[in-house]
């Protein structure tokens, strides 16, 4: 633990040392649209590239509250071979104890932060290091893969608070397979089914709450991507085939141009995103992502697209196989209780939360929360 001088001390240094200007930064996603092509979007497996995220919470008060502060944050603890490793944490704060948890059923790290009762300004910053590279794989060659586990595979296919695989769901799953009968033609079958009867929702909050069932009760299928592709793994699920959230923050703009599709500012203090694979045997863990496909059309400039637009095309085809690698990885956790909290769990666990004497801080408002992300490339 350290005392509040030598903290702000610290922040200000890490904070010079790892920031990317912000007119680099602009200048670098100008270039790669400049350089993409106007309707390009094709990631491939190639170099690696390094990042480092620096988190910072100045935990706010509570007017007429009194009461100790505690905290959570999550750190990359997801981990894949081929396209995603994370590194190291370290953090510098006033917390009388930081210790990293692990969630018991999906592996899910966090940082559980508990400040002295009479600390009046509690603060912490992380910084933490992961490599990452584009993803896609060639769905017309499929090879030999390691099954899952019993256990994964129980896993991946179970219902979760937010993700049930009976009732509307499964009615839905069983209508959009009817017919076919490979796990790839049913899940290719729920990813275009998404993307065509969807839409993204500007309104939705953060990344929407995950609630498929009521999502599909509504008839109003507009969220966000917590909603989107949720609903795709939920719906694949039910249809018998494994699948998975991602739940992460895009770092960095997009190599091929699309502005909706990145991280267009250093700070990336909303720019959280969760991503969706499906397990196909042959293949292995796949990725998709349903919910990005109709951010473009929404987003992607002039704005409101239509679904023959040529972006749209190219993000629809590239995004069952294949995504791009500038994207943090946290975790792949759903139902998270937060230890030392008796507050209630949470469906995923991709923002900081805190509480201040036991009332839980709205994580979707960094401004009144007092939390900053900020991403930097760096060097190997």
């Amino acid at each position: 633990m350290t005392s509040r001088r030598d903290f702000l001390k610290a922040g200000a240094a890490l904070a010079a040392a790892t920031t990317l200007p912000a007119h680099a930064f602009a200048q670098s996603a100008a270039t790669a649209g400049a350089a993409a092509g106007a309707a390009t979007f094709a990631p491939s497996p190639g170099k690696w590239r390094q990042f480092e995220v620096v988190t910072t919470l100045d935990v706010a008060p509570l007017d007429g509250k009194s009461g100790p502060a505690q905290a959570w944050v999550p750190l990359p603890s997801y981990s894949a071979a081929d396209w995603f490793k994370p590194g190291e944490n370290r953090w510098t704060t006033n917390a009388a104890s930081a210790t990293v948890v692990k969630d018991p059923h999906y592996g899910s790290d966090m940082l559980h932060l508990v400040w002295a009762a009479g600390e009046t300004a509690p603060k912490v910053e992380i910084i933490s290091t992961f490599a990452t590279r584009d993803r896609a794989t060639d769905l017309s060659k499929p090879g030999t893969v390691a099954a899952l586990t019993p256990e994964e595979r129980s896993l991946f296919l179970k219902a979760t608070d937010l993700i049930p695989t009976d009732g509307i769901v499964k009615t839905t799953a069983d209508k959009i397979t009817a017919g076919k009968t490979s796990d790839l033609e049913k899940s290719r079958a729920i990813y275009e089914w998404v993307v065509e009867n969807t839409y993204r929702n500007a309104a939705t909050r953060g990344c929407g709450t995950g609630d498929i069932a009521a999502l599909l009760t509504s008839g109003n299928l507009g969220g966000k991507c917590a909603d989107l592709n949720a609903l795709f793994v939920g719906l694949n699920r039910a249809a018998g085939i494994p699948a998975r959230d991602i739940y992460g923050i895009r770092v960095a703009p997009s190599a091929f141009g699309y502005k909706s599709l990145g991280a267009n500012s250093p700070t990336i203090s909303k720019a959280q995103h969760c991503r969706a694979e499906v397990w196909l045997d042959g293949f292995g863990w796949v990725a998709t992502d349903p919910a990005d496909v109709r951010k473009v059309v929404l987003e992607e400039p002039p704005g409101k697209n239509a679904m023959d637009d040529a972006k749209v095309v190219a993000a629809r085809k590239a995004l069952f196989g294949s995504w791009e690698g500038n994207w943090l990885a946290y975790n792949d956790g759903h139902d998270i209780a937060l230890p030392g909290s008796s507050g209630p769990k949470l469906g995923f666990l991709m923002y900081p939360q805190a509480e201040v004497a036991s009332l839980r801080q709205d994580c979707l408002d960094p401004d009144a929360f007092r939390y900053t992300i900020k991403a930097s490339e760096i060097s190997a």
